[in-house]
């Protein structure tokens, strides 16, 4: 990308270093802004080039966001547009040229020109549109009209649905909350690489998807690559839209046949990809891959073939000033290491899917990751529509990521109030159940993360009991919560029996919210969040935190658990982190608690609770 197209803009780095073409060139910075709360733009010829908007916006921010340049706000316009030129750079002459959005909630037209490139539906998938036809000379007329109604058919996740807050649930987003950017290929381009690793094998199979049938034969070559040197080329005919490449790993004199990616070493693979037509490259695109494998068996999780404990953290992804945007490539890699300093081994990405760079850096620091959708609030059909077509794009986007391990597409009955008994939400989460497994074999599924679960591969409970002994009670025998209850919310709806080869986890506990510490500016009067009682100061909630974990730990069929939350959201106050990143309390001393090192040393939990390090 040129040099001056990286200055002075904001997220100017490759939104997708799992899918990079050399050919990217950055569309954020200051664009024109309209709101539409008439919506008459339509009828007025607003997309048609010349038309001036009065506002201006910083993309990727959403106007909600200060970042932005127009927040903080909650008010809600439902109808919004955008406008901006550009020039196509000189090296994608006589290519064609792709447009391609991050994100945009949750419904656009884009016109180039003032014709119509196309349209998308979905807040959190990303798509693109080939803009070859439409572009001219010299500069070129963008122009979005985003709708983005207060409607719970909607996979909203934390975005409440009126003005103000409510709860635990957050101010919205609207309109383009990810990069926006240009890229260039050649008559035919690859439209996805999905990995599937076999380390029993010491092989993996690439699946490769063209944008188009080609019209005659081409050639794929498969350059794979670890820490810079070479390890197979591969080169088949592709004579289809989508081929197939199994590839060996194995080299001879290696001491290992194949590098695991696991916590602590997170091994990647470098792969290129170039599409051939008579031995000159027609596209080539960058991606990479980890060898790793995770199922369930009989009640346990297993990574690589190893049992493996989760210790995972529940991260939202707000940011005070851009909310569901990360402001910085920086800003992403903190939460990571924190999660790490904080003694955790994963997180659990709760009701978003997430700017992909997040999974880029967890490959990378060896972060595990479960990839939740956004919640939907009303049950209809286009609520089932809309969650399928997130659960497979979320699939598509982010299939190479070796962090994300588990998919969850429901959260606490969210959007099926009525699972328990209602047969056709019942059917509706095991129809997500299946659509993941069906997209994505490697992977486990939660499919009603939190209580009233229908066919799963977690059993996944939520329980905020506040006392050591109490969550122990909860959870003194296996085969009474799950027919009845851990707490107060049946564990399975009325017609699912478990099969008892569930792996059984605590995925969310705690939220301990400190008197006084972490509240975002004045909430307008309204009551802080957290559970039960806030303690006031860190020994207090050194002791709750000892108790309830240490209860969890104990319990011998729990394959591991889930602390809400790393950061203060808004009125939600039971990060360990405030929403500027400062930690609450000793950093390294609730590590100690959270991996059990205290334990391991033979120090008391208590002697930790009482003595800083």
């Amino acid at each position: 990308m040129a040099v001056e197209n990286i200055l002075n803009i904001p997220r100017p780095e490759h939104p997708r270093p799992d899918f990079v073409r050399e050919t990217f060139f950055n569309l954020n910075g200051v664009w024109q802004f309209a709101f539409d709360d008439a919506d008459e733009g339509l009828a007025g010829g607003w997309m048609n080039p010349g038309h001036e908007l009065p506002l201006e916006i910083t993309v990727p921010f959403a106007y909600q966001t200060k970042a932005s340049g127009l927040g903080p706000t909650d008010a809600i316009h439902p109808v919004i547009w955008y406008r901006r030129t550009f020039a196509v750079p000189q090296e994608m002459a006589g290519k064609r040229v792709l447009l391609r959005f991050g994100a945009v909630d949750f419904e656009c037209a884009v016109y180039v020109n003032g014709r119509q490139a196309g349209t998308h539906r979905g807040g959190y998938t990303p798509f693109a549109f080939d803009i070859t036809a439409l572009l001219q000379e010299g500069e070129n007329d963008l122009c979005l009209r985003v709708e983005d109604e207060p409607d719970c058919t909607q996979p909203r996740g934390k975005q409440y649905w009126a003005e103000g807050l409510m709860g635990c649930w957050y101010t919205p987003v609207s309109g383009i909350w990810q990069t926006v950017y240009l890229e260039a290929v050649g008559e035919i381009g690859v439209k996805y690489i999905h990995v599937t690793p076999d380390i029993d094998n010491h092989m993996f199979t690439a699946e490769i998807a063209l944008d188009k049938r080609p019209a005659c034969p081409l050639d794929l070559e498969l350059t794979v690559s670890f820490e810079g040197k070479l390890k197979r080329r591969v080169t088949v005919n592709c004579e289809d839209r989508i081929t197939r490449v199994p590839v060996d790993l194995i080299v001879k004199a290696d001491l290992d046949p194949v590098y695991i990616w696991q916590p602590g070493a997170p091994y990647l693979y470098d792969l290129k990809v170039r599409l051939l037509k008579e031995g000159a490259a027609v596209d080539t695109v960058d991606t990479y891959f980890g060898m790793r494998k995770v199922e369930v068996k009989e009640g346990r999780v297993y990574l690589n073939n190893s049992p493996l404990y989760q210790r995972l953290i529940l991260d939202q992804g707000y940011w005070p000033d851009s909310l569901i945007t990360p402001p910085s490539d920086e800003a992403i890699r903190l939460d990571l290491q924190y999660t790490l300093d904080f003694g955790y081994n994963g997180a659990r990405k709760h009701q978003k899917l997430e700017d992909p760079r997040y999974y880029y850096w967890a490959d990378k620091m060896g972060v595990l990751v479960w990839g939740e959708v956004p919640s939907p609030y009303d049950f209809t059909d286009d609520t089932v529509q809309n969650l399928a077509e997130t659960m497979l794009g979320f699939i598509e986007r982010d299939f190479n990521h070796p962090s994300i391990i588990c998919w969850v597409p429901l959260n606490e009955s969210w959007g099926v109030r009525n699972i328990y008994t209602d047969r056709r939400q019942q059917a509706a989460g095991r129809m997500l159940y299946h659509l993941t497994k069906a997209a994505d074999g490697t992977r486990l599924c939660s499919s009603n993360d939190g209580w009233e679960q229908v066919t799963t591969d977690i059993c996944a409970l939520h329980d905020y009991a506040a006392e050591k002994d109490v969550m122990a009670a909860h959870f003194a025998d296996r085969a009474e919560v799950e027919k009845h209850s851990c707490d107060w919310r049946p564990a399975f709806a009325d017609s699912e029996k478990p099969t008892g080869r569930e792996a059984f986890m605590v995925t969310e506990y705690g939220g301990i919210a400190f008197q006084n510490i972490g509240i975002q500016g004045e909430m307008g009067g309204m009551a802080t969040w957290g559970y039960h009682d806030k303690v006031t100061d860190e020994e207090a909630f050194f002791a709750r935190f000892a108790g309830v974990t240490e209860a969890i730990r104990a319990v011998p069929f729990c394959q591991g658990y889930c602390y809400t939350q790393l950061t203060d959201v808004m009125q939600e106050i039971n990060g360990v982190l405030t929403p500027d990143r400062k930690p609450k309390m000793d950093v390294k001393r609730f590590a100690r608690l959270n991996t059990g090192e205290a334990e391991k040393e033979g120090t008391s939990v208590q002697e930790v609770v009482k003595h800083t390090d």
